[in-house]
């Protein structure tokens, strides 16, 4: 059995609340697998009580933490400084403590890609049509702009995907009741709503008429098979799951907290999505 020493090198998740948070599970696998003398926690850090908690990590010896949901664009504000991709995303999800300065990342677009390319999907092959004008969305969009592909956005609240379009820029606006039209001349169909999440509502597309070609990402991993993957799955498409973006933007974080650039692959898939399989 391995304990930790005086040295070991800690970081966590900030999240409120935070008991949902698969990172302990994902970051412990790794500090396992590479026998480091490390630790990972979940932070349950009240909205009110942010300011406080980053100094107190800071002042604990941390080498960061990840920051998740009420977090994302309150965590922004209080980066010494910002990477431009977190500053184009609008949030920040990882924050590493980098010679006594506070430095906020997004990884949200980085996971994302990562994942297209493991299911052997090119961002940028086509169009891409992101549904949903939340933070994911905003990620999403943005990385696969950096990577050259032609973005569109759909919204059930129409004011909002034009509000992210302005945002990023270059950006059409699709009208949500024209998604399953808008397929014909789409490489890329993205899901970052929570439509089609345990719990919640289906979402319903007709992919009739979609290419042959078409790509179909769900950025929900519970459950791991949306009523989306299974539809394009069912349709002979190409389908790539959520978990795999949650696993992939943990990466950068973890080789900047513990020095080990870790891999994803089925071991920790498997470890991660253990209790998904409904």
């Amino acid at each position: 059995m391995r304990f930790l020493t005086g040295k070991a090198r800690l970081a966590g998740v900030i999240g409120w609340p935070v008991g949902h948070s698969r990172s302990p599970r994902l970051h412990g696998f790794w500090i396992e697998r590479h026998r480091l003398d490390a630790a990972y926690v979940p932070l349950a850090v009240r909205p009110d009580s942010l300011v406080v908690a980053l100094s107190g990590l800071r002042a604990a010896g941390f080498a960061g933490a990840n920051v998740t949901i009420p977090h994302k664009q309150a965590a922004m504000a209080l980066c010494d400084r910002v990477e431009p991709f977190a500053r184009k995303a609008g949030a920040v999800n990882t924050i590493v403590f980098e010679a006594g300065a506070v430095v906020g990342r997004n990884t949200d677009g980085f996971g994302f890609v990562a994942n297209l390319r493991s299911h052997g999907v090119a961002p940028a092959a086509g169009p891409a049509l992101v549904l949903g004008a939340g933070g994911a969305a905003m990620a999403v969009a943005a990385a696969l702009q950096d990577e050259g592909a032609s973005v569109r956005i759909a919204n059930r609240t129409r004011a909002r995907a034009e509000a992210l379009a302005g945002s990023l820029g270059g950006i059409a606006v699709v009208a949500w009741e024209d998604i399953s039209g808008a397929l014909a001349d789409v490489a890329l169909l993205v899901n970052t709503t929570s439509l089609g999440m345990t719990g919640q509502p289906p979402l319903e597309i007709d992919l009739a008429g979609a290419p042959p070609d078409l790509a179909v990402a769900d950025i929900v991993y519970a459950p791991l098979e949306t009523r989306l993957l299974a539809a394009a799955r069912a349709a002979g498409l190409r389908a790539v799951e959520g978990l795999g973006m949650l696993l992939h933007q943990a990466r950068p974080g973890f080789a900047a907290w513990f020095g080990v650039d870790p891999e994803v692959d089925a071991a920790l898939y498997e470890v991660v999505a253990a209790d998904l399989r409904t």
